[in-house]
């Protein structure tokens, strides 16, 4: 990526515009809305190759278990952002299609942790294998410091909007 450039190769400009927001927030507000609209597309699809009657939402949960392991519904439901009736909904159905189990929590007998069956991890780890080998094919003129860079701001980018 060139500095001063938005990637298609227009340059940005440091001037507001008439409704007085500077243009890079603008590109970054038009970029960040393109990225989210595809993301969500695709979130469809993987859902669809983890089992065909996932829902595009409940992907999310299965990434979070298989990267962080064993997990109690609330504790998963404050990640997503969702209720409590909504995270059991869900968990319900990815328990259902026997992608998820619950274990009673060691800690206090009154919690349940929920984590990835066996079926349930080798189906989430042949989707993000190929979904990473989408991105190796996608990037491959890239470079990979940029890659790497990307990643971070990323990371950023989302530790800032947790707050």
């Amino acid at each position: 990526m060139h500095e001063g450039a938005n990637g298609d190769g227009r340059r940005l400009s440091a001037e507001p515009s008439a409704s007085g927001a500077d243009q890079e927030y603008l590109s970054l507000e038009r970029e960040l809305t393109i990225l989210f609209r595809r993301a969500r597309a695709n979130q469809g699809e993987m859902a669809r190759e983890v089992h065909p009657d996932l829902e595009s939402a409940a992907y999310g949960l299965l990434i979070r278990l298989d990267e962080c392991g064993r997990q109690r519904a609330t504790e998963l439901a404050a990640y997503i952002g969702v209720g409590k009736a909504t995270m059991s909904r869900q968990l319900r159905a990815l328990e259902d299609l026997g992608l998820v189990a619950r274990e009673p929590d060691p800690a206090d007998g009154r919690a349940w942790l929920v984590h990835l069956t066996r079926e349930g991890h080798e189906r989430v780890a042949k989707v993000r294998d190929a979904r990473r080998a989408r991105y190796v094919s996608q990037l491959s003129h890239w470079d990979r410091r940029e890659v790497a860079q990307l990643a971070h701001l990323l990371g950023q980018l989302n530790h800032v909007m947790e707050r």
